[in-house]
This record gives C-alpha cells, sequence and structure tokens, in this order.
C-alpha cells in the first residue's frame, strides 16, 4: 500500500506591512494614493514605479496622473504635477516663485544665535559628540539648541555611543557648504583650546553628581 502524498506545509502569513490593499477603499481612491507618494518622494518617480507602490495597472496610474496635473491647473494651485527626467513630482507653480524665494531667503539670513553658534562649534571640533558632552563644554542644557541646528541642517544624528548609547552628532555637507570646506579637516585650528573628550566625561559625570 502506497504512502499518502506528504502535503505542503502551509506559507506563513505575510508580514503587516506586506498586506495586499485596494487603493479604492483609501478616501481618495488611487488620486489620493499617488498624491500621497508624490509628497514623500525626494526625485521624481517613474509611472511603473508608482504602480508597483499601489499595485495598480499602469495605464490607471497614468490616467491619474493626468487628471491630478489637470486639475491642479484648473484649481490654480499653488504647486503643480510635472513630469521630468522620465518621472513625476510635485513643484511649487513658477508664479510664487517670489514668495518662495522670500521664505528660503529668510530662512538661510536668520542668524544663529550665540548659544547656537557655541554650541555648533564644540560639535564641529568634537564630532562625533553627544549631547551631553557638548552640554558639559557649555555648562549649560543644549536640548532646544540641539533642535534648532538639527532643523536648520547644519548637523545631524551619526551614530550612537557604544558605551552609553547615546546619540552622536556631527555636521553636516551643507554646514561645510555654507563655510566654503571641503572637508572638518580643513576647519581652522581651535580644537587644542576644547577639552578632551576623557576630560569631557568626566565634566559631564561631575554636573551629574
Amino acid at each position: 500500500m502506497s504512502e499518502p502524498p506528504e502535503l505542503a506545509p502551509p506559507e506563513p502569513p505575510l508580514p503587516e506591512e506586506q498586506l495586499a490593499f485596494d487603493v479604492a477603499d483609501f478616501p481618495g481612491g488611487i488620486h489620493g494614493a499617488v498624491e500621497a507618494v508624490l509628497m514623500v518622494v525626494d526625485e521624481p518617480v517613474t509611472t511603473a514605479s508608482l504602480a508597483s507602490a499601489l499595485e495598480q495597472p499602469v495605464q490607471d496610474v497614468e490616467a491619474a496622473l493626468a487628471d491630478l496635473e489637470a486639475g491642479y491647473e484648473e484649481q490654480r494651485r499653488g504647486f503643480t504635477l510635472r513630469q521630468v527626467g522620465g518621472g513625476w513630482r510635485m513643484y511649487s507653480r513658477h508664479e510664487y516663485a517670489p514668495v518662495v524665494e522670500r521664505f528660503v531667503l529668510d530662512g538661510q539670513q536668520a542668524r544663529l544665535t550665540q548659544a547656537s553658534l557655541e554650541t555648533l562649534a564644540v560639535i564641529a571640533y568634537r564630532q562625533p559628540v553627544s549631547r551631553s558632552r557638548v552640554a558639559a563644554v557649555r555648562g549649560v542644557n543644549v536640548d532646544g539648541v540641539i533642535r534648532t541646528l538639527l532643523s536648520r541642517g547644519l548637523i545631524e544624528e551619526v551614530g550612537h555611543d557604544e558605551e552609553s548609547t547615546a546619540i552622536l552628532y556631527g555636521t553636516t555637507s551643507y554646514f561645510l557648504e555654507r563655510l566654503g570646506l571641503q572637508g572638518i579637516d580643513e576647519l581652522p585650528a581651535l580644537a587644542p583650546y576644547l577639552p578632551e573628550v576623557d576630560v569631557l566625561d568626566e565634566i559631564a559625570e561631575g554636573g551629574r553628581g
């Protein structure tokens, strides 16, 4: 008597983030889904990529893009949808260039406070450095200043301290660009006037005692 064939094990359920969805179930349908994706892309996205992400036929996505582009034009919205470099992306409408330019220039020209400049200097010369070490050098809480520098794009998180797991900060390429430097090795020789890392730890520990 032959043995019954072995049954294949059931396929494991898909992870929650990979579960299929139907764009028709979203409030704005395929149009809203396309807009949601386009709002978060950093560079033009192809129709094929949109169709893959939305699990929709390419022709349906193309029709939705055309509808959105026509709708923005008809409503004279402050933004528009353009096909550039083989992909689609949202852009501010050229008629509003003076407003956008004023906003950008105001942000770039806003001067940093003395506290921000001092904190930025410590990070630049002691990077990667934790928030507590920066606070130890300055002798004050630097949480608000760190948030300001992060929002201005001058510093960024570059890792974690292996022992304390504290977030480490360093300067960004934008920081170098604003100073006209190729790298942090071109910074003026100010580092010798700042405490060494082990001294910073002692100061920080003393401040917590």
